[in-house]
């Protein structure tokens, strides 16, 4: 569906593009395949490889803004900066690594109409960094509580779905450490609930290479995001704890899965 004024676009995808160019396609075309009145910001933050290139192909579709970076900004700043820019009155992340299956917006934007809520998240399928599905399910709850989100980020940031105004009153911040989360913390903390959808909407492509990679290196930056976001050291501990205690049994579970198919 071709979203050619603003009154069509009901949801801004902000694409942060960094050293994807071989893989943007996919999350590109998984967006166009939504059928709902959308805009996709593709935000260029000095990818040092082809991205020009790919995106020439995206000239012209109405759909598809391409712009630029100046400077590096990483990941936050630049999700920040699409919410600045977004034109719809939601606001969905997708990574340029990750894509979607066909129908998730819409279902996700249903649920949020129904469920009077501003933010909803999807379960993911794993996939390898050669974009082979995996058969390992991550799942969500039917609705996510402040104290839940406390002790797990099961937010995963490209299946997340937003209401633009709430985006923009939160916007992530302190790349040293798991800047969504604390934008979810501070979201939960002030609505209340959030609300997911437990079908692995997200195909959400693993990697070595970021942040959540090196597990050490994430544990550090998840112990960091209790701290930015307000909690004292004693209880940023507290909940470090049973952060890591539900991380070993989300991705057993998803382990398990795999292997039982």
């Amino acid at each position: 569906m071709e979203a050619n004024k603003t009154s069509d676009i009901l949801i801004s995808v902000v694409i942060p593009a960094y050293g994807c160019a071989d893989t943007i396609g996919a999350a590109i075309e998984s967006a166009l395949s939504q059928e709902i009145g959308l805009e996709i910001l593709v935000i260029n933050d000095q990818s040092p490889d082809d991205l020009d290139d790919v995106m020439r192909q995206y000239e012209g579709l109405p759909q598809v803004r391409y712009l630029r970076n100046e400077k590096n900004l990483g990941a936050a700043a630049t999700r920040n900066r699409g919410v600045r820019l977004a034109r719809g009155p939601y606001v969905a992340f997708l990574d340029g690594d990750d894509w979607w299956e066909k129908g998730k917006l819409q279902k996700q934007l249903a649920k949020l109409e129904a469920k009077h809520a501003v933010l909803c998240s999807t379960g993911r399928e794993l996939v390898t960094p050669d974009g082979q599905l995996t058969g390992r399910l991550i799942g969500v709850q039917e609705e996510i509580t402040y104290r839940a989100i406390l002790r797990h980020n099961c937010i995963n940031c490209s299946s997340v779905l937003v209401r633009t105004d709430v985006a923009r009153e939160f916007p992530m911040c302190h790349e040293d450490s798991h800047e969504d989360y604390i934008t979810w913390i501070g979201i939960l903390k002030k609505y209340g609930r959030a609300v997911g959808i437990n079908e692995p909407l997200l195909k959400y492509r693993l990697s070595t290479g970021g942040k959540s990679g090196n597990k050490w290196k994430s544990a550090k930056m998840t112990y960091r995001a209790y701290r930015y976001a307000g909690f004292t050291v004693p209880a940023s501990l507290w909940h470090f704890a049973t952060y890591a205690v539900c991380g070993v049994w989300k991705y057993g579970c998803a382990y398990l899965g795999q292997r039982l198919h």
